[in-house]
């Protein structure tokens, strides 16, 4: 366990936690956290004081440029790997770039549900 993979962990919980319609729980298994906007997953934080990283959705042109310019971010763990990322602490992972990328995963998650169940605008 590190201060950083919990800050980390920490910036992410509450950047999701502040957008509307969030729910979390730990619907896989003890050690993921996993954060839902209408049911759609946005955010996975691993409870493994080992491996702290948190997953994310992410546009795969973004993605790329993302894992190309930092060596802790990688393709997604447990998930599709072209349109998720996984970052842990490390050079470069500053708590604006943890916010955006929830952020960026919530907008991605909320823009393939219908109309009617979106959340109101944040």
């Amino acid at each position: 366990m590190s201060a950083a993979g919990d800050r980390l962990q920490d910036t992410a919980r509450q950047a999701a936690l502040a957008l509307p319609g969030v729910s979390h729980g730990y619907p896989f298994t003890p050690g993921l956290d996993v954060y839902k906007v209408a049911g759609k997953v946005f955010l996975i934080v691993t409870d493994d004081p080992d491996d702290q990283i948190i997953t994310v959705r992410c546009e795969p042109e973004h993605a790329r440029a993302l894992e190309r310019g930092h060596a802790s971010i990688t393709p997604g763990r447990y998930l599709d790997k072209r349109h998720w990322i996984s970052l842990g602490p490390g050079p470069g992972i500053t708590e604006r770039l943890i916010a955006d990328a929830v952020e960026d995963s919530y907008d991605l998650a909320a823009e393939q549900l219908p109309r009617g169940d979106r959340p109101r605008a944040r």
